[in-house]
Formats: structure tokens, C-alpha cells, sequence
């Protein structure tokens, strides 16, 4: 089998840098991308961020929402993205923030994590708000495949904070102790040095202390929202202190918005300032 993910999206990080593009078709970005609003429209849209950014970042991530309101001609769109994003040599984290118990969770994992499934994506988002333990299905079938998962614990949107932050009877806050739980399972099966393939979902605009979070180990790669639209920019990497370089930076509105025929060069701008953000 090959690398974990983790290890995968960690060569992805040190040979093209940490953005990963969004591929989310809002209304009004297939609008001034003179697309229709349709399943046409988003598979377009799709499969031309993926000629634009291949060779030029190693991530990419479908925000599968964008897809879905479209019902079944939606998802067939998505396939033909995802399937092309592959075939690029990108690594695809599938945004659908999946989560449930027992076998309807394992029945997720297997949507988006099976090798040759329709959905086939290189890690998938999950939110462990059923308890961590619910996803273990998913952990179990994601270590088989060499996949990945990129589990919520400290997210950029306000409305998470309280409840996020609230400690539990541990004293840990929420955010904490889903990281703690994952990195345990992540001790279980890599080998020292290497990454979990387990990774988190921390915003950039996240403070740490007042989140109750800290550095973890062993390493795993932190999707990190918020970058661009949000406010962050490469600039605020050092946010992350010591678990920077794990970071894949998301950015979606912020480059697409250069449009089909200026995103190819705003991206590659973009990398040139995290890579300097990373040399400071």
C-alpha cells in the first residue's frame, strides 16, 4: 500500500507549499465566471479550478454543498471533479462534514473513502460531535485505504466558541479533548516521526489559549479555514507556533474570484506569499 495520508500530505506541504484551493461554486462566483447556476454550471466551474491549479498546489477541497443542492445531477458533477482533481496528482479533502453512529457512519466512510467508489476522495471532513468514538469505523477504514480524515475541533465561524471552549469534566476544553482522543488513535499505527493521517480542522482566526488548545503529537495535518475571505492571511501562519508547518492553508472565495482566466496566476502569487510567510 502506499504512504497514509498523512504522510502524503505531508510531502504535498514541502514540495508545493500549504494552500489548498476551495472549489466551492456560489451563485454569484458561477455568475461573474458566466456559468449557469445548475449541475452544468458547477461541474464547469470544477473541472476548469482543477486545470488551474494542477502543478501549482498539491490540495484541493470541494465544499460537496455546492454539488448537492443540484440532487443526483449535482453528484454525478462532483465524480467528474473529483475524478479529475485525482488524475492530477492533487490530494482531494471531500468538505462534506460527515458524522453519525455505528454502521451509518461506517456506510460514509465508504461513500468517500473506498478506492474505485464514485466519490472517491483523498480524506474527508467529519465531525465528531456524536463522540469521537463514533468515527472509529471511519478511522479503521481510512488506515486501510491510505485515506484521510480532517476532524472538527476548533472551527473559524463565532458561533462555535462557547461551545467549543466549554471545558468538560476532565477540565479539557471540548476542542482539546477531541484532539487529545484523535492523537491517540494516531499513536496507535504510525511509527515515530511520522504523521497521522487523522488530521484536525482548527480556523486561522482560532486562538489558541482562549480555545484551551495546545501542541499535539504525533504530528497530523491541520486543515486550517479562514485564510483570505475570513481575514487571515499567509501572514498569520505563526498563529499555529510550533504545529505551523502541518498547516494546509484553505482559501476558496479569495482566489476564484480572480476568475477562470486570472486564477491560475492569482494562485500562483498566493503560494509565493505563504512560502515567504514560511522562510521569515
Amino acid at each position: 500500500m502506499s504512504a497514509g495520508f498523512g504522510e502524503r500530505a505531508r510531502a504535498g506541504i514541502l514540495a508545493r507549499g500549504p494552500l489548498c484551493v476551495g472549489i466551492d461554486p456560489h451563485a454569484s462566483l458561477l455568475a461573474s465566471w458566466g456559468l449557469t447556476d445548475d449541475a452544468r454550471g458547477v461541474r464547469e466551474f470544477g473541472l476548469r479550478t482543477v486545470d488551474a491549479v494542477a502543478e501549482r498546489v498539491a490540495f484541493v477541497k470541494p465544499q460537496v454543498s455546492f454539488f448537492e443542492r443540484f440532487g443526483s445531477a449535482g453528484f454525478a458533477a462532483l465524480e467528474d471533479v473529483l475524478g479529475a482533481a485525482r488524475r492530477a496528482g492533487l490530494l482531494v479533502i471531500a468538505d462534506a462534514k460527515r458524522g453519525d453512529i455505528g454502521s451509518t457512519m461506517d456506510a460514509y466512510a465508504a461513500a468517500w473513502l473506498t478506492p474505485g467508489s464514485p466519490l472517491e476522495a483523498d480524506a474527508l471532513t467529519v465531525n465528531p460531535y456524536l463522540g469521537v468514538g463514533a468515527l472509529d469505523g471511519a478511522f479503521a477504514l481510512a488506515n486501510t485505504h491510505g485515506k484521510g480524515l480532517f476532524v472538527l475541533a476548533a472551527t473559524s465561524n463565532p458561533e462555535a466558541r462557547s461551545l467549543q471552549a466549554s471545558k468538560g469534566s476532565g477540565g479539557s476544553s471540548v476542542s482539546a479533548q477531541v484532539i487529545d482522543e484523535v492523537s491517540a488513535r494516531n499513536a496507535a499505527v504510525v511509527y515515530d516521526g511520522e504523521w497521522g493521517s487523522a488530521g484536525f480542522v482548527i480556523g486561522a482566526t482560532v486562538d489558541w489559549t482562549e480555545a484551551a488548545i495546545a501542541a499535539f503529537a504525533p504530528p497530523a495535518p491541520i486543515l486550517a479555514p479562514g485564510f483570505g475571505a475570513q481575514g487571515a492571511t499567509p501572514r498569520d501562519l505563526p498563529r499555529f507556533g510550533a504545529m505551523a508547518p502541518c498547516v494546509i492553508a484553505s482559501e476558496s472565495r479569495s482566489v476564484l474570484a480572480a476568475g477562470p482566466n486570472g486564477l491560475a496566476d492569482t494562485v500562483t502569487a498566493r503560494v509565493a506569499e505563504y512560502e515567504e510567510s514560511l522562510n521569515v
